[in-house]
């Protein structure tokens, strides 16, 4: 093997100590590898198909990313410290984190197993309506649209793919999930991710080559809101049990630090309303998690 192919697989996993200048960059990294450890701290006190599942989830967030930037090019990411390829590591932990973690809310409620996932998928969907347009600004990707663009920068039918690739993994995952033997524990989370990459590959091409972009923002609104009337019509009882801690702090950290950088950058006031949407994106976060956020605040003696 000659040096040339060495210096080619070295930087399928590429360090990147320049942007270590720019603590937006390196704390958004910081926060979601907090977001790993609670997950694997969670997982692992619950047994190997939990581990299987976070770890299913992390590497279907990374092939997602490759799968998406190689089919379609829609966007770019900024050089994080650590990137596989054109993809930085963290945004592949990002979608296990988060995908463990509204599923670890939904299998909480009342909700029959079938539409969990719908939940999960809106769930995920809270965190995205914040996140992308104050991630977009601080450059962690750039949609190369300019910031008018459709919603505030981010297309809407990334939205619309946000929700379906988690409801695609957690509906398939669902599917075996329930059983106890070892087809439960270790093919569950390997089908979400199988059933989930095709659900990404078929959605990519259905809004690029099917559905004119004027329409994008149409579809996602009628699909979401159809899913939550959905939902909500079955009467979910959300605090059944409480729920592990990842499913409150996985959403609560990345929220609050976009909040912050936002803050302290500026960038959450262009325009302010942006500020306003990341607070009501809390505001559903703190509703949702009463009855696990009272159980967190330690009682008088």
């Amino acid at each position: 093997m000659n040096s040339g192919n060495c210096w080619r697989i070295i930087s399928v996993l590429a360090y990147n100590p320049d942007k270590m200048s720019n603590p937006y960059f390196l704390l958004f990294e910081l926060i979601i590898y907090l977001q790993l450890f609670l997950c694997l701290v969670h997982a692992r006190k619950h047994g190997t198909g939990s581990l299987v599942r976070l770890f299913s989830g992390i590497l279907f967030g990374v092939l997602l990313e490759i799968v998406t930037i190689r089919q379609l090019n829609p966007y770019k990411y900024g050089q994080f410290l650590i990137m596989i390829g054109d993809v930085p590591l963290c945004i592949g932990i990002a979608w296990g984190s988060i995908i463990y973690s509204v599923m670890e809310f939904t299998d909480a409620t009342s909700l029959p197993r079938f539409a969990r996932p719908l939940l999960s998928g809106l769930l995920a969907l809270n965190i995205d309506l914040a996140l992308d347009p104050i991630a977009t600004r601080l450059g962690f990707w750039d949609w190369g649209q300019g910031n008018e663009f459709q919603f505030f920068g981010v297309p809407y039918g990334n939205f619309l793919a946000w929700f379906w690739v988690v409801v695609s993994f957690s509906a398939a995952y669902h599917l075996l999930s329930n059983r106890k033997d070892w087809i439960g524990t270790w093919l569950a989370g390997p089908l979400g991710m199988l059933v989930g990459l095709i659900v990404v590959f078929a959605t990519n091409a259905f809004m690029a080559f099917v559905i004119p972009l004027d329409y994008h923002g149409i579809l996602a609104i009628l699909v979401l809101a159809m899913a939550i009337i959905f939902t909500f019509s079955m009467q979910p009882l959300l605090h059944q049990r409480l729920v592990g801690p990842p499913a409150f702090w996985t959403p609560f950290l990345m929220l609050a630090y976009i909040l912050a950088a936002g803050l302290t950058s500026g960038v959450i006031f262009e325009p302010p309303i942006l500020l306003l949407l990341t607070l009501a994106m809390l505001g559903v976060l703190f509703g949702l998690h009463a009855m696990n956020i009272k159980h967190m605040i330690p009682r008088n003696a």
